[in-house]
């Protein structure tokens, strides 16, 4: 199973690369990207997957246009050769590590797209994010996030939607690690306590001198388990911006937010204010694979050159009725202490959350 990068000294286990040094069969290595054009007209999501125990790799693109969300799905074999990150008619090549990235996809059931990002600031390392269902890991991942500027284009049944870096911004990350992944496991014993649900909140968002990272989450009683907000500057400095206290407006008979704001702390104690609005919101769980998706789930064996087309209505009854179960992602604008910036506004309440006064799955804002 020896392949191409076992050539440069990069092992970390003795082990080829190709083979996880964990035996979960939940083990992943996968990257996310975005990109829209500041209107709340367009939001696109992408991403590449590779899942060495379950032998497979996949990879999708997501487009929001008004109701409408659509969803190209591919899914192969795992290969050796990791330098070449591809899936069928997908490919992301890495022009300059850290730094510049071409994504492609080639014409597949009328969707193409052919973009290039750069980032404007330093990649952030994220803090390590663990969850346990009571001895079990459930989650361990390590991240690395951006906030840059894309070029190039997308076509979508004919129309081609020219991107330039003028307008075009987004945001990406790499995790690795163990995430649920593939078919689903035989469940065992039934969780004790019940799991009843997670808050979780993330806004890298790119402003003119500065890139802003937070990322929270918080357990049903309002804990917060993982908390790391950053900025950092043009210049290579990393910035903490300390523990923010977070307000998050919904819309009423909803769990979609308008905006947030959130207070931050510089280290040296001077407050950092931001303020947070949705432009356009796709639910990463209609069509995108992530937490619960009954349509798409990332790992799964769909069979060898699997591709498939898939639209959804997102105010058709059945679709409207999953958006409030799962992480919704939001075109987000922002200000920060009189700035503007723009990034990615995600947000996901489910179940139970004390302070935001959802008493359980079915609860909904005022």
């Amino acid at each position: 199973m020896v392949g191409p990068l076992d050539e440069y000294p990069i092992h970390q286990v003795p082990l080829p690369v190709t083979w996880a040094g964990s035996s979960d069969r939940n083990f992943y290595d996968r990257c996310y990207l975005n990109a829209h054009d500041r209107t709340g007209e367009i939001f696109v999501i992408t991403g590449l997957g590779y899942y060495p125990n379950l032998g497979t790799k996949d990879a999708f693109v997501l487009v929001r246009r008004g109701a409408t969300q659509t969803a190209v799905h591919l899914s192969d074999a795992i290969d050796d050769d990791r330098l070449n990150q591809s899936v069928n008619g997908y490919r992301l090549e890495v022009i300059e590590p850290l730094k510049k990235l071409r994504v492609v996809l080639d014409e597949t059931d009328g969707i193409a797209m052919d973009m290039t990002w750069e980032g404007s600031f330093d990649v952030l390392q994220e803090q390590p994010h663990v969850m346990r269902a009571g001895s079990r890991v459930t989650l361990d991942a390590q991240r690395f996030a951006q906030v840059g500027t894309w070029s190039g284009s997308i076509a979508i049944d004919g129309e081609e939607i020219a991107v330039s870096p003028d307008r075009w911004v987004g945001t990406r990350d790499r995790s690795w690690g163990i995430r649920p992944v593939g078919e689903p496991e035989p469940a065992g014993k039934p969780a004790d306590p019940p799991f009843e649900g997670m808050w979780w909140l993330y806004v890298p968002m790119r402003f003119e001198d500065y890139a802003v990272i937070l990322i929270m989450q918080e357990n049903p009683d309002g804990y917060r388990v993982l908390n790391d907000c950053t900025r950092v500057w043009r210049d290579g400095r990393v910035e903490q911006l300390g523990w923010p206290r977070v307000d998050i407006r919904y819309t009423s008979g909803t769990r979609i937010p308008t905006g947030a704001s959130i207070t931050c702390t510089t280290p040296d104690g001077k407050p950092v204010q931001i303020e947070v609005e949705s432009l356009l919101h796709v639910p990463l769980h209609v069509g995108a694979g992530y937490g619960g998706d009954s349509d798409w789930t990332h790992g799964m064996w769909k069979g060898p050159g699997f591709t498939e087309r898939v639209t959804y209505d997102l105010t058709a009854p059945e679709v409207d009725g999953r958006v409030m179960f799962g992480v919704i992602d939001h075109v987000g604008r922002a200000t920060c202490d009189g700035a503007e910036g723009w990034g990615l506004f995600e947000h996901g309440a489910l179940g139970r959350h004390d302070p935001s006064g959802f008493a359980d799955f079915f609860d909904l804002a005022p």
